[in-house]
Order: structure tokens, then sequence, then C-alpha cells
């Protein structure tokens, strides 16, 4: 089977990257984030680039920094685009395929949930963005018209189609009698 090959690659090998930690800058070129937004279902995507820190750690890579994004989305009610502006700090963890299993104890805090299997000779660190940049993105976006236009279409809000809702709407059956 064939690895597909990704949308915005920035491969670092491992024996390059020295004892030192390195600061990498990447920016997404027009072709690259056309690419992303199809992946993404986005309606554009304007700028994607990141700053991030490369440093050895017990075991793997680390890459921790900053990634910033523009671009639109559809609402998922009326199709209108929406604007996003995103800036977010990450924090991945690049292990081997043969890393040590659950049995070995890592300290780990809220910033290193994030763990990616590298080759074992190249980290992708555009890919990882792609994944952080595809995990801040609004899941379900909605616009200011989303609610007008699913009233307008007789589609009852979270209340109204709730029990409570039920029990307002027999209040006020009981109410007219």
């Amino acid at each position: 089977m064939r690895t597909p090959t990704n949308e915005f690659s920035r491969t670092y090998r491992l024996d390059a990257l020295g004892a030192e930690n390195r600061l990498i800058s990447i920016n997404a070129e027009p072709s690259e984030r056309a690419a992303l937004a199809r992946r993404f279902g986005l309606l554009d995507l304007d700028l994607l680039s990141a700053e991030a820190m490369l440093l050895l750690e017990a075991h793997g890579i680390g890459a921790s920094g900053k990634l910033s994004a523009n671009g639109s989305q559809a609402c998922v009610v009326t199709g209108e685009p929406l604007p996003f502006s995103i800036s977010e700090h990450f924090a991945i963890r690049f292990v081997a395929p043969d890393a040590p299993g659950p049995d070995l104890e890592i300290e780990m805090d809220a910033n290193d949930c994030d763990i990616l299997e590298h080759d074992g000779n190249v980290i992708d660190l555009g890919e990882a963005v792609a994944q952080s940049l595809s995990l801040s993105l609004e899941p379900f976006p909605r616009g200011p018209n989303a609610e007008a236009t699913l009233k307008k279409a007789g589609v009852l809000s979270e209340g109204e189609a709730g029990p409570f809702g039920a029990l307002a709407a027999l209040k006020d059956v009981l109410a007219k009698r």
C-alpha cells in the first residue's frame, strides 16, 4: 500500500537535528493551502504558518511552537462564508513506531498530549502543523443568520425540542382551554 503524499510536507532528518534545540519557521505555499482547504472542507485558506522549536527528548523529538492560520469556513446551515483567524500554541512529540509502550511510565502534562509516529528517519513537521490546524477549526461553524434560517425552515431549537419544550407546549395548550 502506498503512503499518501501530505499536502504540506516539511520533513526533517533525525540524524541532522543534532543535540541542540532548533528553531524552524514554515509557511504553506498557495498550492499547499488550496490542497489543505480541500482536505479540511474549507472555503479558503489564506495563511498557514508556524514556528516551532525542535528538541531531542528521552523518547522522541519534541516540537512546540505556535501556528497561525486565516481563511474561511462555510456555515453548516446557510453556507455563507465565515472568516476565521487562528493563533494557537501546540506541543507534539514524535516517537518511533517501536517506542516504549504503555508499560513505561512517562510524565506528561496538558501540553504533551499530541503524539505522532515517525518512520525512524524523518519527522514531518508540516503534516503535524496541518493536523493541529484541523483540531483548531470549528467543527460545525454557524453564522449569525443560522438560527433565523433554521426557525424559518421549521427546525425546533434545543430548548423547544427537549422535554421542557414539550412541557411548555402542553402548558400553552392547557392555557387556551
